[in-house]
């Protein structure tokens, strides 16, 4: 057996050293003086790395990249050889991402582009070829294209030269446009002009790659939506153009397309979510390419498109989930894989498997948009198959996208009454939603935070569980995160959960908060923080006994925040929201003595009593009508030290206010006096 082994070694390392000799002979003769013997040389190492993975590494460890570049910038060097350096180039880039990044790092982009000065169109073709390649590939930072600001107007010009130049340069735009930036950069060069006579080109590849750029340029911008809503192309409406292309004898990728383009000039506001393209043409096609006979990708791609396409509408959250069976079609979304005729081709059977869970990721995102707000909708979502189990299972799956897809769903779901009360409660989805807030990245834990807000509202039956789980800590952790989103759901979770609470809740909030913590979130920068802030000091202090115990141990600091935004620049909905606080406070019954001996504090509800907004006025009066009630300790001096004040007048003034509430609370106020 040994001797086997070495045999076998011997072997492998001859075929080693035979493999790099050849590829050193190839690098060799790029340095021949006789130019035809380099000519030759570069055909014949394009001829052996094509298709061959391991030649292409050889020859770039071996220095090739740095040798072809030069002949291929060299002004002496004939055409015929640069444009055969700019071919072997591209081939090497289509090999693996370290390729890629190799020649990156051998600046073969600035040399591309260089070479696409050159008037020969042979030459162009193979610099753009490459340069295709090589920005296609996910390593290549895209900015290398905007560096020079001379490059995207040489590039556009390109376009006119031949069918070639206009497949490569639509497509470097299209991969290369990845932020706004990018496409106020296109747009302001005249992509839009220089590419839509593309989309009646005789090359269906030119046609694909002019469609993708237009679809990567709508995207989330409203300028460029609007402005392709009044293109005319061969004397016919874009939109008319793309809803021929969505014809179902059209190749699947020029339909689904083409309703990327129409959804997202959409949402960017150009078409109406009731413009019959839309709802006769984009969203049935969407639905199709939901079926089960279409390849994964297909089938990814249609469901996160009409998921995005829906997320805002209502109409069109309905008009889908009674097209074609959707809710039942996207069940298959989770078995896989998807037909048994698929299964004699192994290779894709491997490819299924290995991103099924991209399917499951793109069904919860689409179950996520279809029931976020109609109940019927959400209905029937949760009584599709097993759907409860999957979203469960989901939540905690490997891949962090699903995971969020997932939350999503559930948060969508989660608002529903019906299915707080039901299936979530059948499924303790409450388990498995606390596990991910454990330590899960921003954008999850915002949606999972949300989630929790629904599942502690008081009608919930998860609530008192969630409760037990020693939620409050990690809410009161979520308070002083730096996301302002993350902030407001904690706060907004603690705020559900004080509401009508026992009074040891209440004690646990306030004690897990802390009132240092509460009193940063009063000045917190987000007015949604302060809102939520003010709401959850209202819950805690309500019903007599919690407002007396809790002011009697917190009662200076939260008169103090009271004082500080009632003095500062607040909108009338915080002032109103702590204008109410005060009223509960002057209800406790040791409680209203700190209002009482603040004369500061009573001078301002004064003040707001007569102000010009009818909802403080209320708020105040309310304050007051407490502080007087008749049937409690004290009543008789509170009264007299407040008719000294001139309250008597101010309420006597109001019996008369135009706005009935005002006017019914200021006589019941008066009515104390006389009582």
């Amino acid at each position: 057996l040994m001797h086997v082994c070495q045999l076998i070694w011997v072997l492998l390392s001859d075929t080693m050293q035979e493999v790099t000799a050849t590829s050193r002979h190839y690098v060799d003769r790029l340095f021949d003086p006789d130019p035809q013997k380099v000519l030759q040389g570069v055909i014949d190492m394009k001829n052996a790395v094509i298709g061959n993975n391991k030649q292409k590494a050889n020859l770039i460890v071996l220095g090739a990249v740095p040798r072809l570049l030069y002949l291929l910038q060299q002004s002496s060097s004939s055409a015929e050889l640069r444009a055969e350096c700019a071919v072997v180039l591209g081939s090497l880039a289509m090999g693996t991402e370290n390729n890629i990044k190799s020649l990156v790092d051998c600046h073969i982009i600035p040399a591309l582009l260089q070479g696409l000065l050159c008037l020969d169109l042979v030459f162009i073709e193979a610099c753009l070829r490459c340069l295709r390649t090589v920005f296609v590939s996910s390593v290549t930072p895209v900015q290398l294209l905007y560096t020079d600001h001379t490059v995207i107007p040489h590039l556009m010009s390109l376009l006119s030269r031949s069918q070639r130049t206009q497949e490569y340069v639509t497509q470097i735009f299209s991969h290369c446009c990845k932020t706004p930036e990018h496409q106020t950069v296109l747009f302001n060069h005249g992509a839009i002009q220089n590419i839509a006579p593309l989309l009646t080109s005789l090359s269906y590849k030119v046609r694909m790659q002019a469609l993708k750029c237009f679809s990567v340029l709508a995207y989330e911008n409203t300028q460029v939506s609007m402005t392709l809503v009044n293109v005319l192309v061969d004397g016919e409406l874009l939109c008319q153009v793309l809803v021929q292309m969505m014809q179902r004898d059209k190749p699947i990728e020029m339909q689904l397309t083409a309703a990327k383009c129409l959804t997202y000039m959409c949402r960017a506001g150009a078409i109406g979510t009731d413009d019959n393209c839309i709802v006769l043409k984009t969203l049935p096609c969407l639905v199709r390419m939901c079926s089960k006979d279409r390849l994964l990708e297909e089938r990814v791609e249609g469901a996160e498109t009409l998921a995005y396409l829906i997320e805002p509408d209502v109409e069109l959250q309905r008009i889908a989930s009674v097209t074609d069976h959707l809710v039942a079609m996207l069940a298959d979304y989770f078995k896989y894989p998807s037909s048994v005729s698929a299964i004699t081709d192994i290779k894709r059977l491997d490819h299924d498997l290995k991103h099924a869970h991209e399917l499951r990721q793109a069904a919860f995102k689409l179950y996520a948009s279809l029931g976020s707000n109609d109940e019927d909708v959400r209905k029937k979502i949760t009584e599709t198959e097993n759907m409860m189990d999957r979203i469960v299972s989901g939540l905690s799956e490997s891949s962090i996208k699903v995971r969020l897809a997932a939350v999503r769903c559930l948060h969508s779901l989660s608002r529903s009454v019906q299915q707080l009360r039901t299936s979530f409660h059948d499924h303790a989805v409450w388990k498995p939603l606390m596990k991910l807030l454990q330590n899960a990245p921003d954008e999850v834990l915002i949606m999972a935070s949300s989630t929790l807000c629904n599942l502690l509202l008081e009608f919930s039956p998860s609530k008192e569980p969630i409760l037990e789980s020693g939620v409050i800590e990690l809410l009161c952790s979520l308070t002083q995160s730096d996301s302002p989103a993350l902030r407001v759901n904690g706060i907004w979770a603690l705020m559900n959960m004080a509401f009508q609470a026992d009074q040891k809740v209440k004690v646990e909030i306030m004690r897990a908060l802390g009132t240092e913590q509460l009193f940063r979130l009063f000045s917190d920068p987000d007015t949604n923080v302060l809102m939520k802030t003010l709401g959850l000091l209202r819950n805690l202090l309500s019903t007599r006994p919690h407002i007396d115990q809790i002011m009697s141990s917190h009662g200076k600091q939260i008169m103090q925040a009271v004082t500080l935004i009632l003095e500062g620049e607040h909108s009338i909905e915080v002032k109103e929201q702590t204008l109410c606080i005060l009223a509960n406070i002057a209800d406790g019954n040791t409680a209203k003595e700190l209002i009482m001996t603040n004369d500061d504090m009573l001078q301002k509800v004064k003040y707001y009593m007569g102000h010009s907004n009818v909802k403080l006025q209320l708020a105040a009066t309310f304050c007051i009508s407490n502080l007087v009630w008749n049937e409690e300790n004290g009543s008789q001096e509170r009264q007299d030290k407040l008719r000294e004040m001139g309250f008597v007048d101010i309420l006597h003034k109001l019996t008369q206010a135009s706005d009935s509430n005002l006017s019914d609370r200021a006589k019941t106020a008066m009515q104390q006096y006389l009582a």
